[in-house]
């Protein structure tokens, strides 16, 4: 049988390598644990930055460099239970540095703890500002909650420090009203770059407790009797219990 004659054909193309595709910028595998506190802590960041509601999961993920997938993975709710989830680390945080001291005169005590909380502010003031400006559209009652758990706290160990157990309705509106004080002024700190002096500030906040604590005096009993305690624990040479009595006299005047 005679052998067909052969054709010479144009040799195919050769198929190009698939190219893998690239990964994130700055991917890399993480533990378990690890890689959920750097979502949050990424989030934090840029739930401070900008308002929450502009900040999508993508940003997250993006700023982290990891993927859409695994922030979802790690937060099944989307940004809301991200969201909830930085604003609780924000607050555990902010809630262990309301520690009074053993040692001191009571304004030595209340400035070393506003020392620790400046130290959070300033550590941390993206987490701070997170935690405590509201008005956001991914506000729930859940965030809401978190922030009052803080305010709660703080209430609660300035009582202590103060030696009240049981605080009538004048003294807590006393503290809280502090409190209040000292949120405005730290946040006001962060938006004005820091300018005033940190050591300033904190002993502004302890002379401004002094004068909240001698106006309250005037309406409560309860008040006045705590504040005769500090006076006296401060001691009869300390210029800010001299400062103090002056305060007071003015007022029985």
């Amino acid at each position: 049988m005679e052998a067909r004659p052969t054709t010479a054909t144009e040799p195919e193309p050769a198929q190009a390598a698939p190219q893998p595709r690239p990964r994130r910028s700055g991917y890399r595998r993480l533990p378990v644990e690890q890689r959920r506190e750097q979502l949050i802590a990424v989030a934090l960041e840029l739930f401070a930055s900008r308002p929450p509601e502009e900040v999508g999961l993508d940003d997250v993920a993006e700023a982290a460099g990891a993927s859409r997938p695994l922030v979802y993975r790690y937060f099944a709710g989307g940004k809301q239970q991200l969201y909830e989830a930085a604003l609780r680390t924000a607050a555990d945080e902010l809630t262990g540095r309301f520690v009074v001291p053993p040692t001191g005169t009571p304004s030595e005590q209340l400035a070393a703890a506003l020392d620790g909380y400046f130290a959070f502010v300033a550590e941390h003031d993206a987490g701070y500002s997170a935690l405590l400006r509201g008005g956001s559209v991914v506000e729930t009652a859940r965030t809401t909650a978190i922030v009052d758990d803080v305010r709660r706290a703080a209430l609660k160990r300035t009582l202590r420090h103060l030696g009240v157990r049981e605080a009538g309705p004048r003294l807590t509106l006393l503290v809280r009203s502090w409190i209040a004080v000292v949120e405005g002024a730290s946040l006001s700190w962060l938006d004005e770059g820091r300018e005033l002096p940190v050591d300033g500030l904190r002993d502004w906040l302890v002379d401004q407790f002094t004068a909240m604590a001698a106006a309250t005096a005037l309406h409560d009993p309860q008040t006045a009797e705590v504040l005769a305690g500090l006076l006296a624990l401060e001691g009869p040479r300390a210029e800010r219990a001299e400062r103090l009595r002056a305060v007071l006299r003015s007022g029985d005047s």
